[in-house]
């Protein structure tokens, strides 16, 4: 019986922990479904600063700006990278010409959202 009680309170941890998840999570999916719905990018960008800097104010923690300069700089970098030697083709070209103004945007938070989760799993 105190067996179940701590496979319980395991699956209980568990549980809030893939929740947590989901919800730092959040704020790149919006980011990804208004890519279909905005097809203006320099718009869509100015909306994803407001969700950036919206998410920063309701919960910031240590260092999340400098993992969202990195994922921003080294993700710009490979995908230049990747579209130079045709691994990926972007219709939407507003960034270099080769890109979308966006993509080093949602990259950056995507880092973001990667750390925490990372966290809140205790990896």
């Amino acid at each position: 019986m105190n067996e179940k009680k701590v496979v319980n309170k395991n699956k209980d941890r568990d549980l809030k922990k893939y929740l947590k998840i989901i919800y730092e999570a959040i704020p790149v999916i919006i980011m990804v479904i208004l890519i279909a719905l905005i097809k203006n990018d320099y718009f869509l960008s100015l909306i994803y600063i407001i969700i950036l800097i919206a998410s920063l104010y309701f919960k910031y923690e240590k260092k999340d700006y400098l993992i969202f300069i990195f994922g921003f700089l080294i993700m710009t970098l490979f995908e230049t990278l990747f579209i130079q030697t045709g691994v990926e083709v972007f219709n939407r070209k507003t960034l270099f010409g080769i890109m979308p103004l966006w993509l080093p945007i949602l990259w950056g938070y995507g880092f973001i959202a990667i750390k925490r989760s990372i966290k809140i799993l205790n990896l």
